[in-house]
């Protein structure tokens, strides 16, 4: 692979069970300079405590199908055979333009549609603690039924066998230093040889590299 090949700019993915604390810790990566958010698209209807463009914009089932059909999103995916939710391109685009990192959260349906997109993506996964606290977290939340509780819980028993796809595991036991650990992430990432910046870049062609 030679220099100009090398993906720009550097895209993370973060994927864990609901209830992990994806949002927080993705939060955490926000805050380190030179980063920005992916915000997906979805047909499900918002919650009372959700406002469109922060972290989901909300579109009716023929606007996402019309998206799909233009080849307008880099992954997408129906979840529990009900919603569809999906990642516009043009976060990408713009993500290149700006010359920032990008920073997608995303389930493991769509990192894996990513991950053969875009091979030198930085996929991280959130750990729970434990099951019970995990189902104690979706319970304290108090937004869904006892059916979609159930639910959430036996998709994330599937998600969490397919830990081994991902780059680095974090552990949000303690938020705040599993947010000082995806921030170390996201800085250490920068250094990968595969994910060569703009600047090393330019140093290397300086030296004939």
């Amino acid at each position: 692979m030679t220099l100009a090949q090398v993906q720009q700019p550097l895209v993370f993915i973060v994927s864990g069970p609901s209830g992990s604390g994806k949002s927080t810790l993705v939060l955490k990566m926000l805050e380190v300079a030179g980063t920005m958010f992916s915000i997906s698209c979805t047909t499900r209807p918002p919650r009372p405590t959700e406002s469109a463009g922060k972290w989901y914009d909300f579109v009716s089932e023929a606007e996402f199908e019309r998206m799909a059909a233009h080849g307008e999103f880099l992954e997408y995916a129906q979840v529990f055979g009900k919603h569809w939710y999906g990642t516009p391109r043009r976060w990408l685009d713009e993500a290149q333009r700006k010359g920032l990192d990008l920073v997608l959260e995303i389930d493991v349906q769509g990192a894996e549609q990513v991950k053969k997109k875009l091979p030198n993506a930085v996929a991280i996964f959130i750990l729970p603690p434990a099951r019970e606290e995990l189902e104690r977290r979706l319970r304290t939340r108090d937004q869904d039924p006892e059916e979609a509780i159930q639910r959430r819980l036996n998709r994330a028993q599937q998600e969490m066998q397919r830990y081994m796809e991902y780059d680095f595991l974090v552990v949000n036991d303690d938020v705040e230093r599993a947010g000082r650990e995806v921030q170390a992430i996201t800085v250490a990432a920068r250094c990968l040889r595969s994910c060569l910046s703009e600047r090393a870049r330019k140093i290397l062609e300086s030296f004939g590299g």
